[in-house]
């Protein structure tokens, strides 16, 4: 590690699990004091007492902006500044077989989550840069924000709106230099492909998973899988002053598949 977020300090919710936890451990690695928000309070108080001092954890439901705005608080109260706002909370919805029998009654959740969250961080992070120096805001959307494509159409609506959100943020803040960027994962092993099963799907789960990742992988020009420890990476580079000149970025984390269809050549005799 080259300690590159020295000195700053960081919150990151939904950062008890999955690619948050990851975005906690490797930002924690680097040096920066870190404050974690999840609905998850033991796995959340857990990661924050092995991280050590350098850490702390408090209960956040990101749809609610109050709870969002006591989070940054928080953050700011224990550790005495705000250089980086990770909003990573998501949730995925009930997976359909077809939209047809889409009930839409997660809509006001996941909206809730995958789009008010991040509209709440975002202004409550800023309120506190843009009287301190600027800093770096940094989204999480998913390439099915960017791709269109069938199932869980309120989670592709919300990570679309993610996207719209996070370049017009950027350009709005950018004069009290913050710098607000997307990180736009894809085909990342996560919980998330497995909550978004409806209930008949979970008795087959396995199955299930199984063909959503086939799919993935035959989409995927780059056929090794994508691990936390990328996005973690991509994440980092958006923290820190090597990124110093970049705002209203949408950075795919997906080996490549929101660029195109794969090719299947077959090779000569």
């Amino acid at each position: 590690m080259s300690n590159e977020l020295a000195g700053k300090v960081a919150v990151v919710t939904g950062g008890a699990a999955g690619l948050g936890e990851g975005l906690a451990r490797r930002f924690a690695a680097e040096g920066a004091r870190v404050m974690i928000g999840d609905v998850e309070r033991d796995s959340g108080e857990a990661l924050a007492a092995e991280l050590g001092g350098n850490a702390g954890f408090l209960a956040t439901d990101v749809s609610d902006p109050e709870q969002v705005g006591a989070l940054v608080a928080a953050a700011i109260e224990r550790f005495g500044a705000l250089d980086i706002m990770v909003n990573n909370a998501g949730v995925s919805g009930t997976m359909h077989r077809r939209f047809l029998d889409d009930d839409l009654a997660d809509f006001h959740h996941v909206m809730g989550v995958n789009v008010l969250g991040v509209m709440a961080g975002t202004r409550d992070a800023a309120r506190y840069m843009s009287a301190h120096g600027g800093g770096s805001i940094i989204n999480l959307t998913s390439i099915g924000g960017i791709q269109a494509g069938g199932g869980v159409m309120t989670y592709r609506a919300s990570k679309a709106a993610v996207i719209q959100f996070t370049k017009s943020a950027a350009i709005e803040l950018a004069h009290y230099e913050i710098r607000v960027n997307a990180i736009a994962p894809g085909n990342i092993r996560t919980a998330i492909v497995a909550k978004s099963a409806s209930a008949e799907d979970r008795e087959r789960l396995e199955q299930f998973e199984e063909g959503i990742r086939a799919q993935m992988r035959a989409d995927r020009p780059l056929k090794r899988e994508g691990t936390v420890d990328d996005v973690a990476e991509a994440a980092l580079y958006f923290a820190g002053d090597r990124s110093r000149y970049v705002t209203g970025t949408v950075l795919p984390i997906d080996g490549g598949t929101v660029a195109g269809k794969v090719i299947v050549r077959k090779e000569k005799a």
